[in-house]
């Protein structure tokens, strides 16, 4: 089985309550799980929130679209996957992240591929930046994901989950997915309002015409709207993790 768990949560410092902010008439979460379940690769998705009551309304929504969760520690996201974890069985983990409303099937659907071909612990299309932030993909070999939570860890490789993997190399095999040319600079996550507007502009534009754009679609738009476009000068990459 190849599970996908979408970490989410509302209270994001920068932004707080984006997974549940408008997008398209959607709260920006649903927007994502709709690309989500366009994946060939993926058995089964599950989101990962918090046992916290700031996030009730979240699981309020969720339960309402139908949508299957799990309830875990706040700050503990790796506990958290790890709840999923023992209850699903998954041969193998696809961490994503609930700031990603423009997630491409495409993209995610490749690196599953590559991930289970080569037989690698972890593969990932971040270990060696090539694509816009926003289409970040992970994937964990259960092996090694119930290694991970056999270690003594930090509070950060609690939280960020998968940093005590791709931080010890000696320990497991990683494989990094990269593609040409690298736009690694193109900003399209959710951290911050400017970012959330553009979202709210790509699929105000794109959505009608084609519910299952891309990131070539989103280029395209781009070229011609050059001026709307959001990179790391904006915001850097991980800037709310280095905070």
């Amino acid at each position: 089985m190849i599970l996908g768990v979408l970490q989410a949560r509302l209270s994001s410092t920068r932004l707080p309550g984006k997974v549940l902010k408008e997008v398209h008439g959607e709260p920006m979460i649903l927007r994502q799980i709709e690309r989500l379940r366009r994946s060939v690769m993926l058995d089964d998705l599950i989101v990962a929130t918090s046992t916290d009551s700031s996030d009730d309304e979240l699981v309020a929504v969720l339960e309402a679209s139908g949508v299957g969760f799990r309830r875990g520690p706040l700050d503990d996201v790796l506990e958290r996957f790890g709840i999923v974890v023992d209850e699903f069985q998954p041969e193998t983990v696809v961490r994503l992240t609930a700031d990603c409303p423009v997630a491409d099937v495409a993209i995610i659907d490749d690196v599953i591929r590559k991930h289970i071909s080569r037989g690698v612990s972890y593969t990932s299309n971040v270990l060696e930046p090539t694509f816009p932030d926003g289409l970040d993909v992970e994937c964990i070999r259960r092996d090694a994901f119930d290694a991970l939570r056999a270690q003594d860890l930090t509070a950060a490789e609690r939280e960020h989950v998968t940093l005590g993997i791709y931080s010890h190399p000696e320990l497991y095999s990683l494989e990094s997915v990269t593609q040409k040319p690298n736009l690694n600079s193109l900003r399209w996550t959710v951290d911050v309002q400017e970012d959330l507007d553009f979202i709210r502009t790509i699929f105000s534009n794109l959505y009608d015409d084609n519910h299952a754009f891309g990131q070539a679609e989103i280029l395209k738009f781009l070229e011609q709207k050059p001026a709307l476009s959001r990179t790391d000068v904006d915001d850097a990459r991980n800037a709310g993790s280095l905070k």
